[in-house]
Order: structure tokens, then C-alpha cells, then sequence
């Protein structure tokens, strides 16, 4: 065999581009035992592995790759479970190339190993030939959690308190769990039968679900210390749309991407006629933004029918804050890149249907606080551009609903919850926040990052009394 660091970085099979556009499978297909054999055998085993340090919850990622090269997949995976109760949708969906795979030695002088790919390796082996054997859980303890929301912060809190003994009830306003995984997320980039299988892990570890409850507004988070529970951790997320505030946002035809991907995924359009949600289905699509929704967003647009879909975005592409990988797979698509553009106005014909959108020409000025260089209009370019759907994809703020019905909660001047950085335990007794509703918009493995921070004080909160 060659030397592990001469051997090159195995790829994922995938479906081809014109095959792909014509439906919503998964695009990447997965590795095979060999494939995954080969690609583990490319790690160094590091004695001070900065991979695991590149992990927001500090996954033993030495040890797992360890097990998959000699063939332990079985072993594989419950050390990833040791400290990550989501691997597969891990695998797939998070941005690796800037955390543990962006830390890996190999990547100094060559490609990192493909530490995603590997985790989803050992997920999906487990989900198709392993046992169900569930790690072992400690004593119960009688203390009782309650989890507001089902996204990745919500489901790691859960994962975690479970095995530690704790009784632990997720309360989910929708009525499938998984939140963000299964509202945004299309199916070609994380299948939902995913979601259901790690949701399903949890079930049979003895987590408890309860769906169609709004805390906030059918049940208050102090109704649920009246129920009895000890402690309670608020994840929902940040589901709030934001809009450009440009003339013409009501015309019919324009989304947030909010909308439009809970519509396609959520509420399944994408599979009508078996489903019959009401979605726009344009023949020329417009996406502004340029992060994983947008992408996501402009993606589905083009299964669902549409001829043309461009990204029109404000800056260049150095700036454009989705995934390498996302952008890579847009571009084979035949999605088109309208950058340094800003959109200025939508255009609606006489029955208020939208059937245009003009825009004005950017330049790139000094960085501003996000670090990305500053745009600025150029005077006098402004230009048309034909559209009949338009999916605004900027960003999402806060839900005001629970904050607003909880005394004793402090928010930031965004309306996201303010929280102890150290422990995510917020100003009111018994109750911790993480994830996006304190954050804003992140990544899936940093909020599951906050999940972790915020059991291990809940842990200490129940059995230490501080």
C-alpha cells in the first residue's frame, strides 16, 4: 500500500449533474467498506490530533477512523455515538472543511482526510447491517428535562441527558421532529428518512416527543416547571424570515427561503401530486443570497421545474458564505452566478404577479464588521432582469413568540437570547438556550456545539445543586 500521505483523498461516488437535476435522491451516494478502508488508512493517528479540537463536540476522531480501517464498523460507530448522537446527519450536512477536516495535518501540504465521509460511513453502516444495540445508560436519577425545540441543539441536549440518567421530554411546535433538518434541508442533501432514523435513535434510548406544542404560546416554559420538570433547555432556532425591504416583496411570486423550503420539504411539494402544497413553480428563478440556504433554495427550484435559476448576490464570489461543496454542485447543476448585484426593486405585471426585478451593479469596498469587504453601488448601472420567482435567502432572525411569553429571560439588541458563554445558561433559573436563537443562523455541529456546552451544566445543575 502506499504512504499514508501519498495515498490520495478517496471521492464519493455521486450522481451525475443531468441525472441528478431530475430528481430529489441523495446527490453524494456514499462510500463502499473499501472505499472507507482505503480513505481511513490515509490518517496519521496523531498523538495530539487537532481534528478533535476542530470539533465543536469533540469527537474521538482518531479512534473512529482507527476502528474503520480495520474493518470494526460496528465499534466504529458507537465511539463516534460517545460523543455525537447525530453522525449521520453530521456527516453530511456540516461544513468539515472549516472545523475538523480544515484542522487535519494533511490538509497542510494536500487534502485532508475526508472525516465526514467517514462519519457518515459508520452511520449508515449501522442504520443498513448493525445490531441496535444502544450504548449503556446510566441509573435514572428522577430528575426530569425538558427540551423546547428539535433541532440539532435539542436533539444533542437530549442524546447526552438520557444516557446520564435523566428523564427527557423534546416539545416540538411542528409535526415531525428534527427542525431545521427536516424544514430546510432539501432531500437531495439530507434524505429525510435520515432525520427519522437518528430521531428513532433517541426513542429507543427513551427520549420522549411530544409534537403540534408551542411552548410559548400552548404551554409556557413556567407551565413546564409546574409540570415537574427540573430543568429547561430552549432550542428553536432562529425561523424568523428576513426580507430585503425593497418595493414589490408582496408581489405573488416572491418567497423567503424560509417559505419556500419548508413548503418543498416539510410539507413535501416536491412530491406532488402524492402531496398537493400549494408552491410556486417559476421558468425563471431569481435566489438572492449566497450561504447553504441559497443554494439549497436555487437547487430545488431547478428539480422542481424552473428553465433558468440565477444567485444574484452583492459581493464576489471570495465572499459568498455557503459550503465549497455546495457551491461546487450548484455550478454542475447549471445554476448561473449574477454577482456583485443588488437587487433594488420587484416588478409586478397588472394582476400583482411578479415578472421582473431591477437590480444596480456593486463594488467591493474596505471589510466591514463581518470581516467580507463592504459593497457599494456602483451610480447608474442599474439593469432589469426577468423573473416570475424570486426566493430572498439573507438571513433569518429570532422568533419573538417564546422570549416574548417568558419572564425573567434577557435578549441582545437582535432579540436573541442572552446566555452564560460557558455553561449557555440564561437569566432565569432552571432554564439554558442554545444554538441559533442565540447565535443567529450557524451550522448544524455548532449548535449541537451549544447542546453539548449546555448538558454538561444541566448535568451538573441536576446532580451537584449549584
Amino acid at each position: 500500500m502506499a504512504k499514508k500521505e501519498t495515498l490520495p483523498r478517496q471521492p464519493m461516488p455521486e450522481q451525475p449533474p443531468e441525472e441528478r437535476i431530475k430528481n430529489f435522491k441523495e446527490v453524494p451516494l456514499g462510500y463502499t467498506p473499501e472505499l472507507a478502508m482505503k480513505e481511513a488508512s490515509r490518517c496519521l493517528q496523531c498523538k495530539n490530533p487537532s481534528c478533535v479540537k476542530g470539533c465543536p463536540v469533540g469527537v474521538d476522531i482518531p479512534g473512529f477512523i482507527r476502528l474503520i480501517r480495520e474493518g470494526e464498523f460496528a465499534k466504529a460507530i458507537r465511539k463516534i455515538w460517545e460523543k455525537n448522537s447525530l453522525p449521520a446527519i453530521c456527516g453530511r450536512v456540516c461544513p468539515q472543511e472549516n472545523q475538523c477536516e480544515g484542522s487535519c495535518v494533511l490538509g497542510k501540504k494536500g487534502k485532508p482526510v475526508a472525516i465526514g465521509n467517514l462519519e457518515r460511513f459508520a452511520a449508515d453502516w449501522e442504520r443498513e447491517h448493525g445490531t441496535g444495540e444502544l450504548p449503556p445508560k446510566a441509573a435514572p436519577t428522577g430528575k426530569k428535562v425538558a427540551v423546547v425545540g428539535s433541532g440539532p441543539s435539542g436533539l444533542t441536549v437530549a442524546g447526552d441527558l438520557i444516557l446520564k440518567g435523566h428523564e427527557v421530554t423534546v416539545y416540538e411546535a411542528f409535526h415531525k421532529g428534527g427542525g431545521v433538518l427536516v424544514y430546510g434541508i432539501p432531500e437531495f442533501r439530507l434524505p429525510k428518512d435520515i432525520v427519522a432514523s437518528e430521531l428513532n435513535y433517541l426513542e429507543r434510548l427513551g427520549v420522549k416527543f411530544e409534537y403540534n406544542i408551542v411552548i410559548g404560546r400552548t404551554i409556557t416554559v413556567d407551565e413546564l416547571f409546574k409540570m415537574g420538570y427540573d430543568a429547561i433547555f430552549i432550542g428553536v432556532g432562529a425561523g424568523l424570515p428576513r426580507f430585503l425591504g425593497i418595493p414589490g416583496e408582496n408581489l405573488v411570486g416572491v418567497y423567503s427561503a424560509n417559505e419556500y423550503l419548508t413548503r418543498s420539504n416539510l410539507m413535501k411539494a416536491y412530491l406532488f401530486p402524492e402531496y398537493d402544497t400549494p408552491i410556486a413553480k417559476g421558468k425563471n428563478v431569481v435566489v438572492i443570497g449566497a450561504g447553504n440556504v441559497a443554494m439549497d433554495s436555487a437547487r430545488t427550484a431547478l428539480r422542481m421545474g424552473a428553465e433558468n435559476v440565477t444567485i444574484v448576490y452583492r459581493r464576489s464570489r471570495e465572499e459568498m458564505p455557503a459550503r465549497l461543496a455546495e457551491i461546487h454542485h450548484a455550478e454542475e447543476e447549471g445554476i448561473k452566478f449574477m454577482l456583485l448585484t443588488n437587487p433594488l426593486r420587484f416588478i409586478g405585471d397588472a394582476h400583482g404577479r411578479l415578472r421582473g426585478m431591477e437590480c444596480i451593479k456593486m463594488e467591493l469596498g474596505e471589510p466591514d464588521e463581518s470581516g467580507r469587504r463592504r459593497p457599494i453601488p456602483v451610480e447608474g448601472s442599474n439593469f432589469e432582469i426577468e423573473c416570475d420567482l424570486a426566493i430572498i435567502s439573507v438571513g433569518a432572525g429570532a422568533n419573538p413568540l417564546l422570549a416574548k411569553n417568558t419572564p425573567g429571560l434577557k435578549l441582545n439588541k437582535w432579540g436573541y437570547i442572552m446566555v452564560d458563554p460557558k455553561t449557555n445558561k440564561t437569566y432565569k433559573k432552571g432554564v439554558w438556550a442554545g444554538g441559533d436563537i442565540v447565535t443567529g443562523q450557524a451550522t448544524v455541529i455548532k449548535a449541537a456545539g451549544a447542546g453539548r456546552i449546555a448538558s454538561n451544566s444541566i448535568h451538573d445543575y441536576l446532580t451537584l445543586g449549584w
